[in-house]
């Protein structure tokens, strides 16, 4: 976004080349690892915002929006290259993820799992329109996982990132089923 007489426009040109900007400055290709990473993690927030979106709109709405804010976090720390920058940023925002965020996540499968019949099968994604868009962000999840998983081969980068992503495409797959069972929508199995 650039400012133009007091207002923020949406388009800068500035990436009409094919390269964009990491924080701190850096120019990039658009398909740079790197790019592709944050871009997986931006992706999957959209897909929670969708699921979120549906109903029941209450299923989980704390629980959706601090995945969504956890979720920024990564994709800031992702978008920013420099290490010194980076630990700054992340210091002066207090926001980091770290194994707590990973540790709550485990919480919210074992909380939703002991209400949940044992699986014993492979279920088929679908149930409720909400329990869909679950299954939808679990894909993009993983997709995102590989995407830092292969840029942490060529940079280093926080491993909880990678821990969180792992974790998280399960609590989506726990999610969608628990909210199919409180709709009284059964696991389909293949």
């Amino acid at each position: 976004m650039v400012r133009k007489g007091g207002l923020l426009k949406i388009y800068t040109k500035t990436g009409d080349a094919g390269e964009t900007s990491l924080f701190g400055g850096k120019r990039v290709p658009k398909d740079d690892s790197r790019v592709r990473a944050y871009g997986d993690v931006d992706e999957l927030n959209a897909t929670l915002g969708f699921a979120a979106a549906l109903e029941p709109r209450t299923f989980e709405s704390v629980l959706l929006q601090t995945i969504q804010r956890d979720l920024f976090t990564i994709g800031a720390e992702l978008a920013t290259p420099d290490a010194d920058k980076r630990t700054k940023a992340l210091a002066r925002s207090g926001a980091a993820v770290g194994p707590s965020e990973v540790g709550a996540l485990e919480d919210v499968i074992d909380t939703h799992e002991a209400k949940l019949k044992p699986l014993k099968n492979f279920i088929l994604p679908g149930g409720t329109p909400k329990a869909a868009a679950f299954h939808v962000a679990r894909t993009v999840c993983r997709r995102a996982e590989r995407s830092v998983v292969a840029l942490s081969h060529q940079q280093a980068l926080n491993p909880s990132i990678v821990h969180y992503l792992n974790r998280l495409s399960d609590v989506l797959f726990v999610l969608a089923r628990a909210v199919n069972a409180q709709a009284g929508e059964p696991d389909i199995t293949w």
